[in-house]
């Protein structure tokens, strides 16, 4: 019995082999794949925990891969590259990217991010019943329980982390969150003033789930402060 099943791709066989060692040693079933479409062949046939994702590789790259993933699934994608521009960052997690690691990256820091976001997701699938499942907001439903957020009836897509930040916000409607407050209860990490990373995920949320971003009805930007999921009664 492994621990979860990882998708690692990456066109470096050094990072292949080093990661594997790790992953093994972990208790993790490692699948791999040297670029986009090899990556997105194995998203056809097997069943995912958490995929690594580098960004520079030939065929596809990994920014056309994770658009396209996101499609139709789910799981948790860490995006790989060398390069460490936060405009870089940005397009990761613009197109659906859960976290972003900068190479040369330590293998126990990769593993540890991996850990972070199994926990996360299977924090969410498995639930207690004692828990609040279902919060109703006008005509968004969000189910802790199954993971799931309806609009109208009509089901959103969200990424593991933009279902954190959502959910987060619902649980504490009518009431604003810091963007510290935020950032560290979803990210586990300490916020620092200049990462936009929350920001990027709040304009992506917004996309979804709001019929004008620009003009949001459900999730509210309280100027200076943060944010709040509005409450209707």
């Amino acid at each position: 019995m492994h621990n979860g099943t990882i998708l690692l791709v990456d066109d470096e066989p050094e990072i292949i082999k080093l990661m594997q060692i790790y992953l093994e040693n972990e208790g993790y079933r490692l699948l791999m794949a040297r670029d986009g479409l090899e990556a997105l062949e194995q998203v056809s046939r097997e069943s995912i925990d958490v995929m690594v994702l580098d960004v520079m590789m030939p065929h596809m790259d990994g920014v056309e891969a994770c658009m396209k993933i996101r499609e139709t699934e789910h799981f948790p994608i860490i995006m790989l590259s060398a390069k460490g521009q936060d405009m870089d960052k940005i397009t990761g997690l613009s197109v659906g990217a859960d976290d972003y690691v900068t190479k040369p990256f330590s293998p126990l820091e990769l593993v540890a991010r991996i850990k972070s976001q199994l926990r996360r997701v299977r924090k969410y699938t498995h639930s207690s019943p004692a828990l609040e499942h279902e919060m109703i907001l006008d005509e968004l439903t969000i189910n802790s329980a199954t993971h799931e957020i309806t609009l109208a009836g009509e089901s959103i897509k969200l990424t593991p982390r933009e279902f954190a930040i959502v959910e987060l916000l619902a649980r504490n409607r009518g009431q604003v969150l810091s963007m510290e407050q935020i950032y560290e209860k979803v990210w586990k990490e300490q916020y620092l003033e200049s990462n936009n990373t929350l920001m990027v995920h709040v304009r992506k949320i917004r996309e979804k789930i709001e019929t004008d971003p620009r003009k949001p009805k459900y999730l509210k930007t309280v100027w200076g402060i943060g944010y709040k999921m509005e409450k209707f009664d």
